[in-house]
C-alpha cells in the first residue's frame, strides 16, 4: 500500500510540476482560443476544449491583474521573506487576519515539504480533482505564463506595482493548486497562519501560563465577528417576479484590495459550458454568476469550519500528548526558508509540531491559546483534505437550474465557507448551507467540551474538544463524502416559489414562512435575533411583495441602490424626541457639554439613505458605531440599561428589537460624541456624505462612493476606515464588490446588469482601473453581454491565441 501511495504522489508531481515556463516549452498545451473584449475591460473567453479556456482565462487575467496574482503565488510559494523581509507582514482582508512574512512563509512551507497538494492531486477518492479541472488549470497556467512572455517578462509590465520586480515570475501548475488550497483554508487554519507558524513547546524555565475561559470565549467571539468578509443575496422565485421566471441578486462584501478581488469574464466552451460572472484572483471557474437558465451567488456562512482539539500532554515532555491513556510523539516537521535581512540573504529555520489532529497552534486572530506544559491547542480543521470545491464550481457552471445546483451541492459536498442561493428561469429560489463543517453534534459538544471549550460553545457555538479521548473525535454521516463531516441530510436547504434570503446571519430566518431549525449548533444559530441588515433585506422584500407585488429586475436593482439605513428607520422618531429634550441646544458628551442643534436640525432633515447627497448621514453613522461598539448597556447598582425598549421576540423577529432607549446615558453620551467626532474632523455636521466618503488609491484616483457599513442595517456595505482627522477616506477595505441582478426570460438570453465596483484592473495604467467605480458611484450598471450575438455586437477588441 504504502508503495502504491509513493507511486501516486510521484506520478501527481510530474503532473503538477510541469514549469509552464516558457512559451517555446514542449511540454505546453495545443490551445485554440479567442478573447473577444467588450465594454469595461470584460473578456468573453470562448475556446474549443477545456485546456484552451483556462489558457483564455490566464491570458485575460494576468493582463489586468498580474501584480496581485504574482504577490500571492509569492505568499503560497513560502517566500514573502526572501522578497519583503521577515519582519513586514501582510493583511489577509479575505479573512481579516494580519500575518506575519516570516510566520506566512513556515505555515506554507510546511504544506510544501509535506507534499499536501500532491497528495491530494494523487487521491483517488473525489476529494481530487477531476479531469476537466486539471485541463483547464493546465490551460491556466500556460495562459499566464504566454502573457507575462508576451510582455518580455516582469520587466515589459506597465504597473510600477511589480515592474521589474524578481518575485514576479512564470508559475507552474502546482503554484496554481497552492492557491486554490490557500482559499480552501480561508476560513479555517488560514485564521491561525501565525498561531500555528510561531507555536513552540514551552521551555523548562518559562513562566506557566494561565487560561482564563471565559476572556478566551469572548475575545474570540469578538474577532470571530469581525472578519472582513460578509454579502446579501436575494433569489425571488415565480410568484415574486412581473416574469412569472426567477430573478437574483448576488452582492458579495468582498475586499477591493488583495487577492481576494473577484475578476469578470464569460467563459464559453461551445456544447459544453457557457458561464458569466466573477471569480476570485487565481481561480479559472466561474464562483458567482449564471448560466443560460439559473444563476447564483453566496454569502460568508456561520458554520465553523474548524474546531480546535486541546491535547493533554506527558508532565515534563511537552511533545507527547496522551490518547486513550496511551502516550503519543507529536509529528515535528523543520523547515528552511529565505530571508532578505539587510540586502542579503540568509536562512531561517523552525520546527513546527502536530497531532493526530492537525497542527499546534498558540493564537487565532490575535487571541492567545498558550502551548503549556500540560495542554496544547492543535487546529482541526475540515477544509484540510478539500479540493472538491474545485469541481463543484466545474459543475455548477454547467448547471442549468436551481434543483441541479442543488444536487452538486450534496453531489460533491466541497463549498469549503458559503451558503449557496440561486434562482432559475423555473422560478425556483434555492437557499443551502451544504459546506463542509465539522460533525460536532451539540450533545458532542457539551460531553467532549473541555472547561475551554465550554465556555466557547456557549459565548459563541465553537466547540473546544478534549483531544485525549478517541470518543471526542468527529462524528460522521452516512451520506458524507469526507470522513467526520456532516452530510447533505444533517444541513439546511430550502428550495420556495417566493424568495430566499441571506445576509450572513445563519440559515434560521432564510425566509420567515419557513424557518430552517433543528441543525447543530456549529452550523448556526436559531431563534435569536438577526443582524440589522438582515432585518432590512427582509423589510426590504417585504415590502416588494406586499399585496401581491411582484419585483422587476429594476425594482431589484433599485433596492440595492436605495442605500437605506435600517438602524434610522428603526429609531428616527427615538433620536430626534431625544433631541427635543435639549431645547437649548446643549447635550452631553463624554467630554462635557456639547452643542447638539445643528446635528438634530441636520438629522430632521436626512431622508434615512447613505446616498452621495445624504445631509446627516455621516453624524448618524458615528452616533451608532458608538452605540452598537459599546457594552448592550450602561451597568447601574441594580440592573443594566438596554439599547432598545422593544426587545428581540421569536415571535416577531423581522421587527424586533425597537425603540431607541434614550434614557440609556450611554445612548445620549453617544449622540454627543458623534458631534465632536465630526467637529475633530472639520466635518460639518450637515456634510454632503460624498465630499467625506471617498475612495482615494495610491496613485491619486479619487472617487465618492455611496453604501455604508452593514452594521448600521445598510444593504449596500461598503465599509473604510475612519480617519478622526480627515473622515472616511483612504482606499474602500471591503464591500459591495461584484453585484449581479439577474433576471429570466425564458430566451435562454438573462435579462442583467452587473457591477464591478472596484473595477477590472489593479493596473493604475489601465483604463479600466477605476471606470466601473466612476460608473459605481453613478449609481449605473453594466449591461450583461452574454448570448454570442450580443457579445459580438458590443465587442471592443479581439484577441485570438493558439498554439
Amino acid at each position: 500500500m504504502k508503495r502504491r501511495t509513493a507511486l501516486l504522489v510521484a506520478a501527481a508531481l510530474a503532473m503538477t510540476l510541469t514549469p509552464a515556463a516558457s512559451a517555446a516549452s514542449s511540454h505546453e498545451p495545443a490551445v485554440d482560443v479567442t478573447i473577444r473584449t467588450t465594454e469595461y475591460g470584460i473578456p468573453h473567453i470562448e475556446a474549443k476544449d477545456w485546456t484552451s479556456m483556462g489558457y483564455g482565462y490566464g491570458y485575460a487575467i494576468a493582463q489586468d491583474t498580474i501584480c496581485t496574482l504574482a504577490d500571492t503565488y509569492t505568499t503560497v510559494r513560502g517566500q514573502r521573506s526572501r522578497f519583503f523581509g521577515p519582519d513586514n507582514g501582510y493583511l489577509s482582508r479575505g479573512n481579516g487576519s494580519s500575518v506575519n512574512n516570516l510566520n506566512s512563509d513556515f505555515f506554507f512551507q510546511q504544506i510544501i515539504d509535506d507534499k499536501r497538494i500532491e497528495k491530494l492531486l494523487a487521491d483517488t477518492s473525489r476529494n481530487a480533482p477531476q479531469p476537466a479541472v486539471r485541463q483547464t488549470v493546465r490551460g491556466y497556467v500556460a495562459g499566464y505564463n504566454r502573457w507575462l512572455a508576451d510582455q518580455g517578462g516582469a520587466k515589459g509590465i506597465t504597473d510600477p506595482t511589480c515592474k521589474g520586480q524578481a518575485w514576479v515570475t512564470p508559475i507552474t501548475e502546482i503554484d496554481a493548486y497552492r492557491r486554490f488550497y490557500q482559499l480552501a483554508l480561508l476560513a479555517s487554519g488560514g485564521v491561525a497562519i501565525d498561531g500555528i507558524a510561531a507555536a513552540q513547546p514551552p521551555t523548562p524555565s518559562a513562566p506557566i501560563p494561565t487560561v482564563n475561559p471565559q476572556a478566551l470565549a469572548t475575545g474570540l467571539k469578538r474577532e470571530l465577528k469581525g472578519l472582513a468578509i460578509g454579502s446579501n443575496a436575494v433569489a425571488v422565485g415565480a410568484t415574486g417576479t412581473t416574469t412569472g421566471r426567477g430573478l437574483l441578486l448576488g452582492n458579495p462584501h468582498f475586499p477591493w484590495l488583495g487577492s481576494e478581488r473577484f475578476f469578470q469574464s464569460q467563459l464559453t466552451v461551445p456544447g459544453k459550458l457557457d458561464v458569466a460572472g466573477g471569480s476570485l484572483l487565481g481561480v479559472p471557474f466561474i464562483l458567482i454568476g449564471h448560466t443560460a437558465h439559473q444563476a447564483w451567488s453566496h454569502t460568508v456562512s456561520t458554520a465553523f469550519r474548524f474546531t480546535p482539539f486541546q491535547e493533554t500532554l506527558v508532565p515534563g515532555s511537552p511533545t507527547t500528548y496522551l490518547y486513550d491513556g496511551q502516550p503519543t510523539a507529536m509529528t515535528s516537521r523543520t523547515m528552511t526558508v529565505k530571508a532578505l535581512v539587510g540586502g542579503k540573504l540568509e536562512d531561517r529555520t523552525r520546527t513546527l509540531w502536530s497531532t493526530r489532529h492537525g497542527s499546534v497552534f498558540t493564537s487565532l486572530l490575535g487571541i492567545p491559546l498558550p502551548w503549556a506544559p500540560t495542554t496544547a491547542f492543535v487546529m482541526g480543521d475540515a477544509n484540510a483534505p478539500n479540493f472538491r470545491y474545485l469541481n463543484h464550481f466545474f459543475e455548477v457552471n454547467q448547471a442549468q437550474s436551481s434543483r441541479a445546483v442543488l444536487a452538486v451541492l450534496k453531489r460533491n459536498q466541497g463549498i469549503p465557507w458559503v451558503n449557496t442561493i440561486a434562482s432559475d428561469d423555473q422560478g425556483e429560489a434555492l437557499y443551502a448551507d451544504i459546506s463542509v463543517t465539522p460533525h460536532v453534534t451539540d450533545d458532542k459538544a457539551r460531553t467532549c467540551g473541555t472547561v475551554v471549550g465550554q465556555a466557547t460553545f456557549t459565548a459563541l457555538r465553537l466547540p473546544v474538544l478534549d483531544g485525549s479521548r478517541s470518543a471526542c473525535e468527529w462524528g460522521s454521516d452516512p451520506d458524507a463524502v469526507q470522513k467526520g463531516i456532516f452530510g447533505p441530510s444533517h444541513m439546511p436547504s430550502l428550495i420556495r416559489k417566493d424568495y430566499v434570503l441571506n445576509s450572513n446571519d445563519s440559515y434560521w430566518l432564510s425566509n420567515p414562512a419557513q424557518p430552517l431549525e433543528g441543525f447543530a449548533s456549529i452550523i448556526g444559530d436559531e431563534r435569536t435575533t438577526r443582524t440589522t441588515r438582515t432585518r432590512s433585506g427582509l423589510v426590504m422584500v417585504a415590502e416588494g411583495l406586499k399585496s401581491g407585488g411582484r419585483f422587476t429586475r429594476q425594482e431589484m436593482q433599485d433596492l440595492l441602490y436605495s442605500d437605506r439605513q435600517h438602524s434610522w428607520e428603526l429609531t428616527k422618531p427615538d433620536v430626534l424626541k431625544m433631541c427635543a429634550t435639549y431645547p437649548a441646544g446643549l447635550g452631553p458628551s463624554s467630554s462635557g457639554p456639547v452643542d447638539w442643534a445643528p446635528g438634530c436640525a441636520a438629522l430632521a432633515k436626512w431622508n434615512g439613505r447613505d446616498t452621495l447627497d445624504a445631509r446627516g448621514a455621516i453624524l448618524f453613522r458615528r452616533f451608532w458605531t458608538r452605540v452598537t461598539a459599546s457594552p448592550a448597556g450602561v451597568m447601574t447598582s441594580t440592573q443594566q440599561m438596554p439599547i432598545w425598549t422593544t426587545q428581540f421576540d421569536v415571535s416577531d423577529p423581522v421587527h424586533t428589537p425597537r425603540g431607541l432607549n434614550t434614557l440609556n446615558p450611554l445612548v445620549q453620551r453617544a449622540f454627543g460624541d458623534a458631534v465632536v467626532d465630526l467637529a475633530n474632523a472639520n466635518i460639518p455636521v450637515d456634510a454632503p456624505l460624498g465630499k467625506y466618503q471617498v475612495d482615494r488609491r495610491p496613485d491619486g484616483t479619487a472617487t465618492p462612493y455611496h453604501g455604508g457599513p452593514g452594521a448600521l442595517g445598510v444593504f449596500n456595505v461598503i465599509e473604510a476606515q475612519w480617519d478622526p482627522a480627515k473622515g472616511y477616506v483612504g482606499p474602500v477595505g471591503e464591500g459591495s464588490s461584484y453585484i449581479q441582478v439577474v433576471s429570466f426570460t425564458g430566451s435562454g438570453c438573462p435579462d442583467a446588469r452587473t457591477i464591478l465596483t472596484y473595477s477590472q484592473s489593479t493596473n493604475p495604467r489601465s483604463p479600466h482601473y477605476s471606470d466601473q467605480t466612476k460608473l459605481y458611484s453613478a449609481g449605473r450598471w453594466v449591461t450583461d453581454r452574454f448570448c454570442r450575438a450580443d457579445v459580438l455586437k458590443a465587442t471592443q477588441s479581439t484577441r485570438h491565441l493558439t498554439r
